[in-house]
């Protein structure tokens, strides 16, 4: 049985930082494209970060880039996400998934956490 779990949210001021776990068991990350996506009230679910472990492959959306950073230990078996600079409009609920194709479309990826609350206040 697959589980993401994910763990770090929490309430912070705009120019604050988290950083967001993601514990996997199940699958080994190293063999997937791991993902955080985001969704706020009212919006669709985003593509926040993503890559692929070992540096092969990493992506972040035009909102984030320079601010967070996903990384992976494959020793835990662990994503993480690391947000600086944080502003109000990062304020959504942030998932973890899994996925062995790439895609774009959050509806193709295979294996979800039950996602973790950020707000950011100004």
């Amino acid at each position: 049985q697959v589980q993401l779990v994910e763990s770090g949210g929490g309430s912070v001021q705009a120019g604050g930082f988290l950083r967001l776990s993601c514990a996997a068991s199940g699958i080994s990350i190293s063999n997937y494209f791991m993902g955080w996506f985001r969704q706020a009230p009212g919006k669709e679910r985003e593509r926040v970060a993503a890559s692929l472990s070992g540096g092969r492959f990493t992506y972040y959306a035009d909102s984030v880039k320079g601010r967070f950073t996903i990384s992976e230990d494959n020793a835990k078996n662990t994503v993480y996400l690391q947000m600086n600079s944080l502003k109000p409009e990062d304020t959504a609920m942030y998932y973890c998934a899994a996925v062995s194709t790439l895609s774009s479309d959050y509806r193709r990826w295979k294996y979800w956490g039950q996602g973790t609350q950020v707000t950011v206040s100004a």
